[in-house]
């Protein structure tokens, strides 16, 4: 394989940050375990130069390289430098909380970083060897992750749990490419988008294929009924990495299922609609009324994820490019909203204390009007209220499957986004109907302070001028 200077400028990303994580880790080990200072900064260096690479070498159009394994267009571009921003939002509010728990450590930087690399790999995966590798180095990554907090039986359980299943959703996942491989002779997305182009979608070869890669797809969105991990790892888990989890490895399930089923097996949509609808259903329904039941706002906010990945699932089963552009749409407006949800978790936790409990946001605005005011949106959001930007997600997504005649999912996904808005509703009068249960002020650096309302108004802002991102993914998909 001769590789030329433009191929290499087209990956220079991924190249940089893979090295960057190597002189990361490198410099955790030369610094001293109560000081990571220098981690943390060489990190959001690494994200600014990676995202400079990806802006300086925008493709111009869809450009295979790499002998068929890496696929470089704007879609890819966007996805990467959208997840740059976030994981720089995450180690920021992430900084302070793990300082005060003495976690501030060199591999959290560095296992974010590789798991950071695993999705640019995904986002830019044209073979399905190259999407395994990058699943597998973002799974690995999270598997770490979540596990980080060794003293913690909960995190060690919850990372056991992932990592069993995660495993059994892998083998699935490469069970049904490789019988793809066996019924078309090629890894390669392009041809196997042409083999199929002619193939009958009927065939039981196929049907299987399709039934084992959805399961590894689901997995990977935390889809119902596949989602069991989910709040046992968001809860078990350091706020600071569900946080991490619960953001940009949505941004690689969806390019996961764009670059797989919508790309490649677009031309078997007939066959793989139905079992896509199936996981909607499911993901919507138990989502919304699971979530209800919940004391603990993590576990709470891991439902609330299971329900919002129902609804980008109608996106991909509308299909047509205006389905595609509302499931980007939703993905890019749910990672927004949760890191303010996230961030909000954190800020109100400190040292010997986690705001777990939903109890822990009573009386939130005696004690601070504005992050009250903060939650405040980012719970109107989630809950489809308009003129929030969670609202023309949802909007943008039933307007999808009204176009492709799905009526009656179209009155599903509104039942449940009604049914939903109760434990969303439920918070924000904890946060101004109940009195506190304690007086503590709230303890984080003023950047944190800074970023997340700046998050919060985002999500506010998008909700009333959200042309510019919708032109966004508009212009990203064909």
């Amino acid at each position: 394989m001769t590789l030329s200077a433009h191929e290499l400028s087209l990956v220079a990303p991924e190249i940089f940050v893979l090295a960057m994580a190597c002189l990361v880790l490198m410099a955790a080990g030369f610094s001293s375990k109560k000081n990571q200072t220098l981690s943390y900064i060489l990190s959001i260096l690494t994200l600014i130069g990676a995202a400079w690479l990806s802006y300086r070498f925008v493709p111009s159009g869809r450009e295979i390289i790499f002998s068929g394994m890496v696929v470089a267009d704007q879609l890819g571009t966007v996805l990467k430098l959208f997840c740059y921003a976030v994981l720089a939002v995450v180690f920021l509010y992430s900084k302070n909380y793990l300082q005060q728990r003495n976690l501030l450590k060199g591999e959290y930087f560095v296992l974010a970083l590789f798991g950071l690399l695993g999705i640019m790999v995904m986002i830019a995966a044209n073979s399905l060897i190259t999407i395994y590798l990058g699943l597998e180095l973002l799974s690995l990554s999270l598997y770490t992750l979540v596990a980080i907090n060794r003293d913690s039986v909960l995190s060690s359980e919850a990372a056991m749990k992932y990592f069993v299943l995660g495993a059994i959703a892998s083998g699935c996942l490469l069970y049904g490419m490789s019988l793809l491989y066996g019924a078309t002779g090629t890894l390669d997305l392009t041809e196997l988008k042409v083999a199929l182009a002619g193939a009958d979608p009927l065939r039981i070869q196929f049907l299987l294929a399709l039934a084992f890669l959805l399961v590894g797809i689901a997995f990977k969105f935390g889809a119902a009924p596949i989602h069991m991990w989910v709040p046992d790892v968001y809860q078990g888990a350091l706020s600071s990495v569900t946080l991490y989890v619960g953001t940009i490895p949505k941004i690689a399930a969806f390019a996961l299922f764009m670059r797989i089923l919508a790309e490649a097996l677009g031309d078997m949509y007939g066959s793989w609609r139905d079992m896509v609808m199936v996981l909607a259903i499911l993901s919507m329904g138990i989502g919304n009324l699971v979530a209800i039941v919940q004391t603990n706002i993590k576990r709470m906010l891991a439902y609330s994820t299971i329900s919002h990945v129902g609804f980008i699932l109608l996106g991909f089963l509308a299909g047509g490019p205006v389905g595609y552009q509302a499931a980007l749409f939703y993905t890019l407006a749910y990672v927004i909203m949760a890191a303010g949800a996230f961030g909000m978790i954190i800020l109100l936790s400190r040292k010997g204390f986690e705001a777990e409990r939903l109890e822990d946001f009573k009386g939130l605005n005696q004690r601070s009007p504005w992050f009250a005011l903060i939650m405040m949106i980012v719970m109107f959001s989630m809950a489809g209220v308009p003129p929030m930007l969670g609202f023309y997600a949802k909007i943008q997504v039933i307007m999808a499957v009204l176009d492709a005649g799905m009526v009656w999912l179209a009155i599903f996904a509104v039942l449940f986004s009604v049914i939903g808005a109760f434990y969303y509703l439920r918070i924000i009068k904890l946060m101004y109907f109940d009195a506190p249960e304690g007086a503590e002020p709230l303890q984080a650096e003023i950047d944190m302070r800074l970023v997340l309302s700046a998050n919060g108004l985002l999500v506010l802002f998008l909700g009333l001028f959200p042309g510019g991102l919708l032109a966004l993914c508009a212009s990203v998909l064909p």
